[in-house]
């Protein structure tokens, strides 16, 4: 009797929750974009109160031109992949290096340098100091400025994802190649580093992610001076050219996020196990 309870309401719950959860994608993701593309789609008249309504007619490819030509994106592309391919590098050589050094070393002085390390993950940078800081250095309004704060941002999350891998890899491997004679540089680059490909590319995903999607430290570093694309979209958006123009302003948002969302979607498989089995080692 207690199994012909319990079978139903198993049964049931395996229907129920997936379709919970694809009801909660669609009102949480599928109603925000659907209203983003079909404002993209409208010209000024119709664009004034966004809602889920089709578009009379559909401007999209005349939006997307008038955005790209009209708002400088071309430019301000320039800028970000300017800022967020260096940072990027960067962040994953030095991340992964220091990585390894702290998975296969064991200590108690080590350890408190790991807790410093990755500390940088919940703890916020501090806006003036760093501005001020670059200043006296020099690097105020510069993209080299720009770069190092960044790489100081994002290490903590490259350091936490990778010390987790670097673990799980035989030591082995490394003795081996010690004792062929190769050096600490040639066993980190020819062992070591490919080994670690899958979590760095969730970490390159992430960390793309918030640079390309980063306006507020952007603002206070090379703001007046360098174009990202964040803050070209708050500069023409607060211009008389984008002023209530809701339909340009969807399609320079829907431009901006193009190139990350192609690569998440190529990409999603190496991300996803680079995750989970991060997590599981």
């Amino acid at each position: 009797m207690t199994i012909a309870v319990h079978r139903p309401r198993h049964a049931l719950s395996r229907y129920v929750q997936p379709i919970v959860a694809i009801l909660a994608a669609i009102f949480l993701l599928g109603i925000p974009f659907w209203v983003v593309l079909v404002t993209a789609a409208k010209d000024q008249a119709e664009a004034l109160n966004p809602n889920l309504q089709l578009p009379s007619s559909w401007h999209l490819w005349e939006n997307f031109a008038t955005a790209i030509t009209d708002g400088k994106m071309l430019a301000a592309l320039g800028g970000s992949l300017l800022v967020m391919v260096p940072s990027v590098i960067g962040v994953l050589l030095l991340g992964s290096m220091a990585a390894w050094i702290l998975g296969r070393r064991a200590s108690r002085r080590l350890a408190v340098v790991y807790a410093l390390a990755i500390s940088g993950i919940v703890l916020p940078p501090a806006v003036v100091t760093i501005v001020l800081l670059l200043r006296q250095m020099g690097l105020a309004g510069t993209a080299v400025g720009m770069i190092g704060v960044y790489m100081g941002m994002y290490l903590s999350t490259v350091i936490f994802f990778v010390t987790g891998f670097v673990r799980t890899i035989p030591v082995e491997l490394e003795e081996a190649a010690r004792v062929d004679g190769a050096s600490p540089v040639r066993v980190f680059v020819t062992i070591i580093l490919p080994l670690l490909m899958p979590v760095l590319a969730t970490a390159t995903i992430l960390i793309c992610l918030y640079i390309w999607n980063d306006v507020f430290y952007a603002l206070f570093v090379v703001g007046g001076r360098l174009d990202t694309l964040p803050l070209n979209l708050f500069q023409v958006a607060s211009s008389g050219l984008y002023l209530q123009n809701w339909h340009l302003i969807f399609a320079y948002i829907i431009l901006m996020s193009l190139p990350l969302l192609i690569t998440f979607m190529v990409a999603q498989r190496k991300i996803i196990s680079g995750i989970t089995s991060g997590a599981v080692k």
